[in-house]
């Protein structure tokens, strides 16, 4: 496991996360840092597919319900442009493999090798997400 996923997991053990507001909130530097949002769900075809080279995604469903699509890196040939380093974020055109679910107080870990669909749903999802340096 990651060395920085116990300041990660300290953080969120530490908060009232009911009560987080959307924003931004440094944990350690570059090498953890969080962002809370609340926005409406998309639909399966509106979904960003995405992966990361630089940052481990934990992705907490804080309320709401939230579908994700996933599919294994290595299976996408299919780049909507080419990585952006400056944001670590590459999309694809690739459709995901499957979809799951989370509801409130449920997360998911999404490693470089994971490209994933978030926020797809009805209604509003509020969710955390921890970017973790490798």
């Amino acid at each position: 496991m990651n060395s920085r996923f116990k300041r990660a997991f300290d953080w969120i053990a530490q908060q009232d996360l009911a009560k987080l507001e959307p924003g931004k909130f440094p944990v350690d530097g570059t090498e953890v840092h969080v962002s809370v949002s609340q926005k409406d769900g998309l639909k399966t075809s509106d979904a960003k597919f995405e992966a990361h080279n630089n940052y481990i995604d934990i992705q907490v469903c804080l309320a709401g319900k939230e579908q994700m699509g996933w599919k294994p890196r290595s299976t996408c040939t299919q780049p909507v442009a080419d990585y952006n380093e400056e944001k670590d974020i590459i999309f694809y055109k690739d459709q995901p493999d499957t979809y799951f679910q989370l509801q409130g107080g449920q997360f998911v870990i999404f490693f470089p090798e994971d490209v994933h669909a978030p926020m797809i749903g009805e209604g509003p999802i509020k969710k955390l997400v921890v970017k973790v340096k490798i």
